[in-house]
């Protein structure tokens, strides 16, 4: 409706311009064009259109004389309007009429669950790589956040007409898995023949979930395979403990209510020598060169600040080489963007990597377009309680991981909080969270969604069913009150579009929490239940709409909307 409106304002304008024009009022010329903007105080109108000051330099007048005689010609007979003014230095503002907010409140039920979705994506197919958490260890804190920020943004991109796909991608090759399985042998050895007996690695993984592993082993297996190499050792505990950690993490991810199309192993892009013939094409293509040994990426002359190694001395491949293999792979499975969800510690990585992937040379090489990915940066997260920092939980006294998390706050108010803007610092207060009071946003959304669904259970039991759009009056919906709620129901579908185009999922939780405000003044101050029966029933409606939208955009968020609270 937004759209629609924005849409007519220009059809208005430009067919007042051809009545000036041919009335000798302005000059000829092709037809005019301008923005047409929500203006951000509601006393200059409900559109504000700038075709008179875009056209200013073509037809050489004064914007306001402009407006003046486009104004003098618009004919508003019909339209979504009911008065037009002119403001400022030529603006052309609009005043939206009881038809526009009937068709608003008309188009909700006609889509129902389906409203806000738009189809700017043509149905192209886009990746969302998010997570992505190494499986030598538990899910901290800003997988908790890139989870959610990742989840909710390919749940926009379906919403505005994307076929998407959610990857993890699966970090089990490398230094650090090596060094996993040495650590778990460590732990494991010190069981059996005592801590003081067998040295720790220097760089050894010493989390509580090393020696935990070690000990479900130490329980299976007892001491007898202290008898065997240490490097065979190692190898036969990481692969039991990889797995194992895996399926913790898609357990603890559907508790945090995330799914994947696919978990994606770095170590197929190894075993199957994607990584080496991806290194082979580049060196073919004389972006290498040697030094000390080692393969270097000629990355500088790509764009990036510095280059990069992709085979060291030892013929072991960097993790930047395997990162670029996964992209080709990426790249060259179809897909029309891919955009990966990376914590703000992968800043500098990200720049160099989508310098390396967007260069001509680069791309022309791997035989992909790199111009297809975009990344997400999302900020540090800091838990706070009584304003001090948490960095422990309270039930284990140990780092505070994710599966931690959620044992302390709902999963309802941590995937709201985490959805904040992606690029500002996130203060996550738990004390706020576990809050049943106004001050804490995703319990003022949801209460909104249940006292209107309590609303609509009192009113049931006194015989009124929620009346379909033909069986109400909408112009009674005519106060400020009603058209404001009204005004944001209209907004949803720009805020979905909005959300995907910027990447910023933090959009939908923004419009929730105005969508509430709304209906709660409205609610403080327009009955429904007592008055006569042709407003109750417009009322009820209104409040009916309020609720559909509210759980619509929840559903979004992957949060629930409560019917009692």
């Amino acid at each position: 409706m937004v759209d629609n409106a924005r849409n007519q304002i220009d059809k208005l304008i430009n067919n007042a311009f051809e009545k000036a024009r041919a009335a000798g009022e302005l000059p000829g010329g092709a037809p005019i064009f301008g923005a047409v903007e929500i203006p951000r105080e509601s006393s200059l109108g409900d559109f504000a259109a700038t075709h008179a000051l875009a056209a200013a330099r073509v037809l050489k007048l004064a914007p306001v004389k402009i407006a003046n005689a486009l104004a003098s010609r618009i004919e508003l007979e019909g339209s979504y309007f009911s008065s037009k003014s002119i403001a400022g230095p030529g603006f052309i503002n609009f005043t939206l009429s009881g038809k526009w907010y009937g068709e608003a409140l008309r188009t909700v039920e006609i889509m129902g669950s389906g409203y806000g979705a738009v189809d700017i994506g043509k149905n192209k197919r886009v990746m969302v790589e998010f997570v992505s958490a190494n499986p030598t260890g538990p899910m901290t804190i800003g997988n908790a956040r890139g989870g959610v920020l990742g989840d909710t943004l390919a749940s926009i991109l379906q919403r505005a007409g994307y076929d998407v796909w959610r990857e993890f991608y699966v970090n089990d090759s490398g230094n650090q898995v090596e060094l996993f399985g040495k650590s778990i042998d460590a732990r494991y050895m010190q069981l059996c023949l005592g801590k003081e007996n067998y040295e720790f690695p220097e760089d050894g993984y010493r989390g509580d979930d090393i020696k935990d592993l070690a000990a479900i082993i130490f329980e299976r297996e007892g001491d007898k395979l202290t008898s065997l190499p240490a490097g065979e050792r190692a190898a036969r505990f990481t692969a039991f403990a990889l797995p194992y950690n895996i399926e913790l993490m898609k357990k603890h991810l559907e508790r945090y209510r995330i799914s994947f199309d696919e978990w994606f192993c770095e170590s197929t892009l190894h075993d199957s020598g994607y990584v080496s013939e991806t290194v082979s094409l580049l060196e073919k293509n004389g972006l290498l060169y040697e030094k000390d040994g080692a393969l270097w990426l000629r990355n500088k002359e790509l764009g990036a600040d510095k280059d990069e190694v992709l085979r060291r001395a030892n013929g072991f491949y960097t993790y930047y080489a395997a990162d670029i293999a996964y992209h080709r792979n990426k790249l060259a499975r179809g897909f029309d963007r891919v955009v990966d969800v990376w914590g703000a510690d992968h800043h500098g990585h990200a720049i160099r990597m989508k310098a390396s992937l967007t260069s001509p040379l680069l791309g022309k090489s791997l035989g992909v377009d790199g111009g297809k990915l975009d990344f997400l940066i999302m900020q540090m997260v800091r838990l706070t309680r009584d304003g001090e920092t948490v960095k422990v939980s309270k039930r284990t006294g140990k780092a505070l991981t994710l599966n931690d998390l959620l044992d302390e706050i709902s999963v309802d108010a941590c995937r709201f909080f985490f959805n904040a803007k992606p690029d500002s610092h996130l203060e996550f207060d738990l004390g706020l969270a576990v809050r049943q009071d106004n001050e804490n946003p995703v319990y003022y959304v949801q209460y909104a969604h249940a006292r209107i669904c309590s609303l609509i259970a009192i009113l049931e039991a006194e015989g009124y069913k929620m009346p379909k759009y033909e069986e109400i009056a909408p112009e009674l919906l005519s106060s400020e009150m009603e058209t404001e709620v009204i005004k944001q129901i209209a907004l949803y579908p720009e805020e979905i579009k909005l959300a995907a185009r910027d990447y910023d999922p933090s959009r939908i939780n923004k419009y929730l929490i105005e969508l509430a405000a709304r209906f709660h003044r409205f609610y403080s101050v327009c009955r429904v239940k007592g008055e006569r029966q042709d407003l109750l029933l417009a009322r009820l409606k209104l409040a009916g709409t309020v609720r559909a939208v509210i759980k619509n955009g929840l559903d979004i968020l992957g949060v629930t909307a409560p019917e009692k609270m």
